[in-house]
């Protein structure tokens, strides 16, 4: 899942107290952020395996400190202290460490089992990238269906709205359809970081409010 983790991010901007969307979409993709840099220093590991599923030559097969829920939970818990340290209330922190907590519930559903509860096995995963056929439009209908409410409840302009699908659906089409890596290179690290980078900054210009937009309350 890549921008299906964006989902939980846009729902939940949708409500009173909760914190900007594009900071939201950074407690989102947290754990790969620090995954992929993890990977870059060689404290956790992945290795290119053509065919592990049917979606993802990706075999995660040691990440205890990001995609762990034990891990994930102090992650969380991280966000939400830095969202204090900004001054979001409690609310605000507790929908924000929910947002970094929905990663690995979301990862359980596509992964083959490679997620953990501890950083130990057993290992596990519901294996949905094997499973295309419901995996693509899964995380196509959760964002949309989340673009949508926050729409209806923020009244966010509907030409941003667009725009912030085109570019999430046109990164998730270079993810599908794009030519798949053959190394775990330095690069391809990079590439994941470039992408969470190009959604955050598309989800700050969508609910960014101009001289002539201050009727918008988006924080």
């Amino acid at each position: 899942m890549f921008i299906g983790h964006f989902a939980p991010a846009i729902a939940a901007a949708a409500y009173k107290d909760a914190p900007s969307l594009p900071v939201l979409f950074i407690g989102a993709q947290l754990v790969d952020w620090a995954f992929f840099g993890f990977a870059m220093i060689g404290v956790e590991h992945l290795r290119i395996a053509p065919g592990f599923t049917a979606m993802n030559p990706m075999d995660l097969y040691d990440m205890p400190l990001t995609h762990s829920l034990v891990g994930t939970l102090v992650w969380a818990a991280g966000f939400a202290l830095m969202l204090r340290l900004y001054g979001i209330n409690g609310r605000g922190q507790a929908i924000g460490a929910a947002v970094v907590v929905s990663h690995w519930l979301l990862d359980l559903l596509v992964h083959a089992p490679d997620m953990t509860v501890t950083g130990s096995p057993p290992k596990m995963g519901l294996g949905l990238w094997n499973h295309p056929h419901i995996e693509m439009p899964l995380e196509i209908s959760l964002v949309l269906g989340s673009l949508w409410w926050l729409q209806l409840k923020r009244g966010v302009p509907s030409v941003r709205i667009i725009v912030l699908a085109a570019v999430l659906l046109g990164l998730q089409a270079f993810n599908w359809f794009g030519e798949e890596p053959v190394a775990v290179t330095t690069g391809f690290l990079l590439m994941a970081w470039l992408g969470y980078s190009v959604a955050t900054l598309a989800a700050w210009w969508a609910v960014r409010v101009s001289p002539s937009e201050d009727q918008l309350v988006v924080q």
